[in-house]
């Protein structure tokens, strides 16, 4: 070894300190859980990686005109990758369940207050209204929303924001159910929804999410980029035209992205930026942010059961929020668990999806509110 490299191995070895070394001892515990448990593992590997690479010291990676800020840059400040990720999206979600059952549509709106009411909370704690609304958005479960309006109202807090966002999303079947259980009785649980499939012409299919687009830009013209996305991604889906188009949406373009916004949002993970009191706080209202909206979504479902004289089972309500497929499947579960012959599936398929769209507006609404 030559003087030059013993020389920039001490620098490398003098240059960390103790929160630096902490920061890549978080970066790896993200990379083991998302291999040994395989939470949200697209997501966690490339943050845990990322952040071990910001916390490097002397590599300039970080600094102005170094690939991590240049990936910052181009992708998160200038709102590229949030968009993109939700193209793929668009061409991986089947809106048909909705289409069947348009009045589930009120479940996602329903399961978006929980947002609202966490914006209040959090500025109780001494948090900017921005930085409360941002912390709030996390109860929708949707990652890209939360990147995109963190991004925009509070910069500083993209990566506990973010790092909370999905690791949330990751631990659904731990967090929901409880939340479904002590809202709604056994007699509710129990409520059967035969599912009759009412055909959906392939032309509805094609209007849908360009009718959705126009109306999400007029009402919430912030939201626009992302809804606009998610929609192309469904148009591409459904036209029947483009298969390459929408398979590599579906696939080398949801990888591709989804591997440099996990590394760009890693790389905000450093030490001095992260390791705050702050950050713990962002993680338990986050965690209340996702039970309210849960909670919500739960409450109008035993409003909608009531108005139905019993026909709607209110565990609908609860995966009113953007955690696709996940949340659905869950409600399947639980209630199969009261009754084994009870499918709920493509009813909570539908209220899932409607979740997807009401996050996306009630981030524009957020915006459209304060941002500017």
């Amino acid at each position: 070894m030559d003087l030059l490299a013993l020389e920039n191995l001490l620098k490398g070895i003098m240059g960390l300190d103790i929160l630096s070394v902490v920061m890549m001892v978080v970066g790896g515990v993200l990379i083991w859980l998302a291999i040994r448990y395989e939470y949200e593992p697209l997501l966690l590997l490339p943050i845990g990686l990322g952040c071990i690479l910001a916390n490097i010291p002397n590599t300039g990676m970080v600094e102005e005109g170094g690939l991590l800020k240049l990936l910052y840059d181009v992708g998160i400040e200038s709102e590229l990758f949030p968009s993109l990720v939700f193209i793929g999206i668009g061409a991986m979600t089947d809106f048909g369940p909705l289409l069947e059952n348009p009045r589930y549509a009120l479940f996602g709106a329903a399961a978006q207050f929980g947002i609202f009411g966490t914006l209040l909370l959090a500025t109780l704690f001494g948090f900017s209204i921005n930085e409360a609304a941002s912390i709030g958005i996390i109860g929708a479960a949707d990652g890209p929303t939360s990147i995109f309006v963190a991004a925009k109202l509070a910069p500083t807090l993209v990566a506990p924001i973010t790092v909370a966002a999905y690791s949330y999303m990751s631990l659904v079947p731990i967090i929901q159910p409880p939340v479904m259980k002590l809202l709604t009785s056994r007699q509710e649980r129990l409520i059967r929804m035969p599912y009759t499939s009412r055909p959906v012409s392939k032309t509805t299919r094609i209007v849908f999410p360009i009718a959705v687009t126009l109306v999400a830009g007029l009402i919430a013209p912030e939201a626009t980029p992302l809804i606009g996305m998610l929609m192309f991604g469904n148009l591409a889906r459904e036209a029947g035209v483009v298969e390459r188009i929408s398979g590599a949406a579906q696939n080398e373009l949801a990888n591709i992205v989804t591997t440099f916004l996990g590394i760009t949002i890693g790389s905000t993970m450093v030490a001095k930026d992260f390791l705050r009191g702050d950050t713990l706080l962002i993680l338990a209202m986050g965690l209340v942010a996702f039970i309210l909206d849960t909670a919500a979504g739960i409450l109008f479902g035993k409003l909608m059961s009531l108005l139905s004289g019993g026909k709607i089972n209110p565990l609908l309500g609860g995966c009113g929020i953007s955690a696709f497929p996940m949340s659905a499947r869950l409600v399947q579960k639980i209630g199969q668990e009261e009754d084994r012959g009870n499918f709920l599936l493509m009813h909570a398929m539908a209220s899932n999806t409607a979740g997807q769209i009401a996050s996306v507006m009630a981030g524009g609404v957020i915006l459209a509110l304060l941002a500017g």
